[in-house]
């Protein structure tokens, strides 16, 4: 996994420029995430904390998939949702610039601002007046933190600040949540692969190399996957046609 920029020295030279929220807080937000449960968990504790920390109406994360492909794993209002559908659908916003030129993008006032005219419409239209959207970092952007506020030049410079660390926090966090999430899917394929070996060693008696090898043959043939091939056999004990 690319490493991020850990949060620490840099972190505190910001909250020394006289941000609002205490050190502490932000460690208490490292433990939240690093007990979530998953990648969903641990972004829905980034914008919950981000409602709490800083001076916003709404928040919400998008990621970008293994595909490639930009999602919305967490928000914490349905008018989130609606804005980064727009934007994920005509490719244009802040939200899609954050994610291209990889730098924090900010939107003073809605009702003034020129660079996404349809985007701005949109926005105004549903109480939005200010936006901050920072990109999650892991040597490459892997999503967006997107900050909304009601009111316009909704964001001082301490909460860009803060917004900042709790970032560079939330790119940690998920990058650690997508490597577990990964090991523990290649760690349950084996299992079922395994199973599926063991049902077919019974059945043709034939050793585990024979047993795999048709596990295989079978994958290939059919052009699924060794792992939904396991599935199917271990479900209904026959191998897909």
């Amino acid at each position: 996994m690319d490493h991020a920029e850990q949060p620490g020295a840099h972190d505190e030279a910001l909250l020394d420029r006289g941000t609002a929220v205490r050190a502490d807080r932000f460690a208490e937000l490292a433990v939240e995430m690093h007990d979530a449960a998953g990648v969903e968990e641990t972004i829905d504790a980034v914008v919950q904390f981000a409602l709490q920390a800083l001076d916003c109406s709404h928040a919400g994360v998008a990621l970008y998939t293994r595909g490639g492909q930009p999602e919305i794993p967490a928000v914490t209002d349905p008018v989130v949702a609606e804005i980064y559908k727009f934007q994920l659908g005509s490719q244009d916003g802040p939200l899609m610039a954050a994610m291209q030129e990889r730098t924090p993008i900010l939107v003073r006032d809605t009702a003034c601002d020129e660079r996404w005219p349809e985007w701005s419409l949109l926005v105004g239209s549903l109480g939005v007046r200010s936006v901050l959207d920072v990109p999650l970092m892991l040597g490459r952007t892997v999503g967006v933190l997107g900050l909304y506020s009601r009111y316009p030049d909704g964001f001082s410079a301490d909460d860009e600040a803060i917004a900042h660390i709790l970032a560079r926090h939330a790119s940690v966090a998920v990058g650690t949540a997508r490597e577990e999430a990964t090991m523990a899917a290649a760690v349950d394929a084996r299992k079922l692969v395994g199973q599926a070996m063991g049902i077919l060693m019974e059945r043709f008696d034939v050793d585990g190399d024979r047993a795999f090898a048709i596990l295989k043959r079978y994958s290939q043939d059919t052009n699924t996957k060794l792992r939904d091939v396991a599935q199917k056999l271990v479900d209904t004990r026959k191998l897909p046609r």
